[in-house]
C-alpha cells in the first residue's frame, strides 16, 4: 500500500536517501510511543526493507534534540563496533538512513518528524524472558552498550525529556491526577493511590545519591525492557538494541533497574493475574552476572552499591507514571482496552513488592560478584 493512516508512504520515504523502487508499505504495531511503518523496496531485483517512524513530537517536544541524540550515539556505536568486528555491522547497531539533504530527520509540512532506518532482518523480539540465560544475554548486552558509550561525554547528549526519572515530580503529577480526577477513576483506583503514598519514600533513593555525589553522570538507554533487544532466528543471542529515544546523560541504575522491572517478571506488562506477578531471583541472579561483565569494567563501587536498589526505585516511578496516565484518561500510553494502564500500574507495584522481600539476598548476591 502505498496511503496507510493519511500519509503516503511512498512520497515520505522517497524524503531518504534510499536508491530503491517503492514497493508496498504497512503498520507496525509495537510500541507505545511512536507510529511505525515497514517499508518495502526494490533494489537490482532484491526486496529491501527500512523502517518509517513519526516521532511523537507531543511524547518527544524536541524531536531535533532526540534525533541529534541518535545520530550521535549511532554514530559512536557504529565506530565502536566496526573497530571490534565488522562482520553484520548493519545488524548489530541501528543504521539511520539521512534526508536527501543529509539531515537525521524530515520534517512535513504538517509539522511531522519523520526518520527511517534499515531494518534489521531475521531477527525476533519478545516480552518476557523465559530463561534466566536470556536475563543473562540482555544485561550483557545494555552492559555493553553502557560501555561503549562511556567514553562519550555526557555533555554531548542532549536531555531530550527533562526530569524523566525525577520520581518526586511523578508524584507531584500523580497527586494532582488524583486532586482533578478528570476521567472519574480515582474510585476504582484507591488502593494503588494508597500504595504509592507508603512507598513514595523510595522514588528519590538514586537521585539523592546523585546529589551526595555517590552516583557519577553517565550516557543511558533509559527503556532497557527486553521488547528493545533483538535476538537473531538462527542462534538465539543478542543481536542489536534498538529504540534510542530515550539516550540521554543518566545514571547507570536507570538501565539496571528496567532491566530488573521487566526482566525478572514472568508475565507481561499488563497481567491481570497478580499471584502470577513475582520477581524471580534466579533471573535477577544470571541478570547481574551478564551485566557487571561489561559494565564491571568502568562502574565505581559505589555505584555498584546502588545496583540492587535501583530495580525498586525505577518499577514504583514506572508505576505510578502509568497510574497517573489511567486518572488523566490515557493521554500518554498507548492502550488497547480500558483500564489496561491501570492493570499496568498493578503489576509494577506488586514487582516492587516482591523486590522488597528479596533486597537483601540481591544486595549479598551482588556483593558476592565482587
Amino acid at each position: 500500500m502505498t496511503e496507510v493512516n493519511g500519509f503516503n508512504l511512498e512520497k515520505l520515504i522517497s524524503q531518504f536517501q534510499i536508491v530503491a523502487e517503492f514497493v508496498e508499505g504497512h503498520a507496525w504495531t509495537k510500541g507505545h510511543i511512536n507510529d511505525t511503518y515497514i517499508i518495502t523496496c526494490r533494489q537490482g531485483g532484491t526486496p529491501i526493507r527500512y523502517i518509517l517512524q513519526r516521532i511523537n513530537h507531543h511524547v518527544f517536544p524536541y524531536p531535533e534534540l532526540v534525533m541529534h541524540n541518535v545520530k550521535l550515539t549511532t554514530e559512536h556505536l557504529r565506530e565502536k563496533i566496526g573497530a571490534e568486528d565488522s562482520h553484520d555491522l548493519t545488524r548489530r547497531t541501528m543504521t539511520l538512513v539521512p534526508t536527501r539533504g543529509g539531515a537525521p530527520y524530515y520534517r512535513d509540512r504538517d509539522g511531522n518528524y519523520w526518520r527511517a532506518y534499515v531494518f534489521i532482518e531475521r531477527v525476533t523480539s519478545m516480552h518476557v524472558a523465559v530463561a534466566p540465560a536470556q536475563a543473562g544475554q540482555v544485561g550483557r548486552a545494555f552492559g555493553l552498550f553502557q560501555k561503549r558509550l562511556a567514553d562519550l561525554s555526557p555533555e554531548k547528549v542532549q536531555e531530550t525529556i527533562p526530569d524523566f526519572h525525577n520520581g518526586l515530580l511523578r508524584v507531584e503529577a500523580l497527586e494532582k491526577a488524583v486532586a482533578a480526577d478528570s476521567a472519574g477513576r480515582v474510585a476504582g483506583a484507591q488502593a494503588a493511590i494508597d500504595f504509592c503514598r507508603q512507598q513514595r519514600g523510595i522514588v528519590s533513593l538514586l537521585l539523592d545519591a546523585q546529589a551526595r555525589g555517590e552516583l557519577p553522570l553517565r550516557i543511558t538507554h533509559n527503556d532497557t525492557k527486553i521488547d528493545n533487544v533483538l535476538f537473531d532466528c538462527d542462534s538465539g543471542e543478542v543481536v542489536c538494541i534498538v529504540d534510542l529515544d530515550t539516550v540521554m546523560p543518566g545514571l547507570a541504575h536507570y538501565d539496571f533497574g528496567d532491566m530488573m522491572r521487566t526482566l525478572t517478571s514472568p508475565t507481561d506488562e499488563d497481567e491481570r493475574d497478580l499471584a502470577k506477578v513475582t520477581m524471580r531471583m534466579e533471573y535477577f541472579e544470571e541478570l547481574a552476572k551478564g551485566y557487571l561483565a561489561e559494565a564491571g569494567e568502568f562502574l565505581t563501587q559505589s555505584e555498584r552499591g546502588h545496583l540492587a536498589i535501583s530495580g525498586k526505585v525505577i518499577t514504583l516511578i514506572l508505576g505510578i507514571r502509568f497510574l497517573t496516565d489511567h486518572l488523566n484518561g490515557d493521554t500518554y500510553f498507548r492502550v488497547h482496552r480500558e483500564g489496561q494502564n491501570l492493570d499496568r500500574a498493578r503489576v509494577q507495584f506488586k514487582m516492587v513488592e516482591s523486590m522488597l522481600e528479596q533486597e537483601e539476598a540481591m544486595k549479598s548476591f551482588i556483593a558476592a560478584l565482587g
